[in-house]
């Protein structure tokens, strides 16, 4: 605080990018009360007050509700503010480039030509490709990204439901994620503790009180009592717990392991919660616990897994021994009050230039101070008379140049050129190599934000194998867990012509193989939904390279099976009756008149 009582203090965090707003920081630097009372709830703890206050504020600009917001502080003149969805507009254009133009799942092996495909990654790709089909995975990645883009982060939750048969995915706001962080480890380890809490509001008419939920995944010793969860390393359980400590042969590991994960779904009311109480040290007493669809009570459950199947995407890769991801409005947040500033002179401004003030001076004008006048009427101002008129004009003219020059400055700090924004004329652009150079910002952003996502797509879909192996679904049985990727689809205009010559270039030179050019071709937007489909359809209609591979093999069946027919049955070719030798040239002559006569004479 400073040695004088009352000084701001500065508070430089993950979210300190607020700090300019005064209904985001005090002079203690904590959030207004009335503008985020979720974030001052007695169960939040105290070093996440700050990050839920942002999401609130963050969610209001994306909304168009920021003015909204800073009425609760600066009184109703600021909901006089114009906000045209600026930080909407760029929000949903960032979400459809990190997104791109689809997704595909690739298992390494799976794809790869005939002599070196690997049958269970084959087999993994195609299960995990129809489980993304049927829980309609592209739809849950949208939702995240809707989180993780404007606030800064997502949260997947992974779930086995055992009426449909198949691992669920839900989608959480990062308001309700509490990981409990190791206080002298790296941010950005896997937490082995983590709650969703969030509040409940009263219902009188139920006689309902205001509660808070609490679902919480823990990582902890497979004991013999299932109510005893030891927590921390082995090291750390006492010697009459240490023995009880059993292993578990899970189905995608080499060897036994001794932890599991812990499931509780609790209830406590507000009321109830007194002392210095938070999220991570509710009383368990007071709670009340939820029920499975089994019946089960939901209190420190065995999951049977090994793991927490939460996880976390930030927005961008986290400072060193940082957790949080950071909104991708961060920096440019002043901009886009100004924006809104401008935009309300801009307001005020076309009122006085639609309808003119109008001064009347004159005999007729006399008594009156004020006319009202509208199209078609007739003023009339007597002898000596004049009107004058205040022509705002050229001050709307500034006030929209300054606009423009505020969303060229908003655009520029995001790292969004115009062509992305589509506000790009497209005769203006001189050639195709300037507007590559113009997507140059636009490459760098969305290269971080895919690379910020990549171990947690890999990591979404292990848990997806691991839950079915748990789950034991008959068609996972025997499988074999394998790495597996999120390909992400083009976020820019392709070039689809070029693609095309590259590959057929490329294939017919021998630089590229025929699924190098398959590939390309559908990173590059051509309709190609499976790739070893799509190759077998050109393999079979081959037949100049079907004729080079028999000339080189001499091998019917394989030629066949290059050509995906089936090899003609070999018939037995007769053996050739020669006619016997004649026993003298007379018979030889008589049986072959024209062996030594003239041809004519015959």
């Amino acid at each position: 605080m400073g040695l004088i009582s009352g000084a701001r203090q500065l508070v430089i965090d993950a979210w300190s990018w607020l700090n300019y707003k005064p209904i985001y920081a005090d002079t203690r630097g904590m959030p207004h009360r009335r503008a985020f009372p979720e974030a001052a709830a007695t169960w939040v703890p105290a070093a996440d007050e700050r990050r839920l206050a942002a999401y609130k504020l963050l969610a209001a600009y994306t909304s168009n509700q920021a003015g909204e917001l800073a009425s609760l502080r600066d009184g109703d003149e600021a909901r006089d503010r114009r906000e045209f969805g600026d930080p909407s507009m760029f929000v949903d254009t960032l979400v459809a480039h990190v997104l791109g133009d689809g997704q595909r799942i690739v298992v390494p092996g799976a794809e790869a030509d005939d002599d070196s495909t690997d049958e269970q990654a084959v087999r993994v790709q195609t299960l995990l490709r129809d489980w993304a089909e049927r829980e309609l995975l592209p739809m849950r990645m949208l939702q995240t990204e809707q989180k993780a883009v404007p606030l800064g982060d997502g949260v997947y939750l992974l779930h086995w439901d055992q009426d449909k048969r198949r691992v669920r995915v839900r989608t959480y706001d990062p308001g309700f994620y509490f990981p409990v962080l190791p206080e002298d480890g790296d941010g950005s380890d896997y937490p082995e503790r983590v709650h969703l809490a969030w509040e409940l509001p009263e219902d009188p008419k139920r006689g309902v009180k205001a509660r808070v939920r609490r679902i919480t995944y823990e990582l902890g010793w497979i004991t013999q009592d299932e109510t005893d969860v030891v927590r921390g390393g082995l090291e750390d359980a006492d010697s009459d717990q240490e023995p009880s400590v059993q292993p578990r042969q899970y189905p995608w590991n080499d060897e036994p392991s001794y932890r599991t994960c812990y499931l509780t779904d609790a209830t406590w009311e507000l009321g109830d919660l007194t002392g210095p109480v938070d999220v991570d040290s509710l009383p368990m007493d007071r709670a009340s616990f939820a029920e499975g669809v089994d019946g089960v009570v939901l209190d420190r459950r065995d999951l049977m897994i090994d793991f927490v199947p939460l996880i976390h995407v930030p927005n961008t890769v986290p400072p060193a021994e940082e957790h949080w991801g950071q909104s991708s409005l961060a920096k440019a947040l002043q901009v886009f009050d100004e924006l809104a500033g401008a935009d309300t002179d801009s307001s005020r401004a076309s009122a006085t230039t639609g309808s003119p003030i109008i001064h009347l001076s004159g005999k007729a004008a006399s008594g009156r101070n004020q006319l009202a006048v509208g199209p078609g009427m007739i003023l009339e101002t007597g002898e000596g008379g004049r009107m004058d008129t205040v022509n705002t004009a050229p001050q709307l003219q500034e006030l929209r140049s300054h606009r423009a020059d505020l969303a060229d400055r908003a655009a520029a700090v995001v790292r969004l050129p115009a062509v992305a924004l589509g506000t790009l004329d497209p005769t203006k652009v001189p050639s195709g190599y300037a507007l590559a150079l113009s997507l140059g910002p636009l490459d760098s952003l969305i290269s971080s934000m895919r690379l910020a996502r990549a171990h947690k797509d890999s990591l979404l879909l292990k848990f997806v194998q691991r839950l079915h192996l748990a789950g034991q679904h008959p068609d996972w049985e025997g499988v074999t867990p394998q790495p597996a990727i999120l390909v992400r689809g083009p976020y820019t205009p392709t070039d689809q012509a070029a693609v095309l010559e590259q590959v057929t270039t490329g294939v017919a030179g021998g630089v590229l193989s025929l699924e190098t050019g398959v590939r390309m071709l559908q990173e590059a937007g051509y309709p190609i939904e499976d790739t070893e489909q799509e190759i077998r359809q050109i393999e079979s209609r081959a037949f100049a390279a079907a004729k080079d591979l028999a000339d080189a093999l001499g091998n019917v069946d394989a030629v066949a099976e290059f050509l995906g027919r089936q090899a003609p049955e070999a018939e037995e070719v007769p053996a050739v009756q020669l006619p016997p030798i004649p026993a003298n040239a007379a018979e030889a002559d008589a049986a072959d008149p024209l062996q030594d006569g003239d041809d004519d004479e015959a």
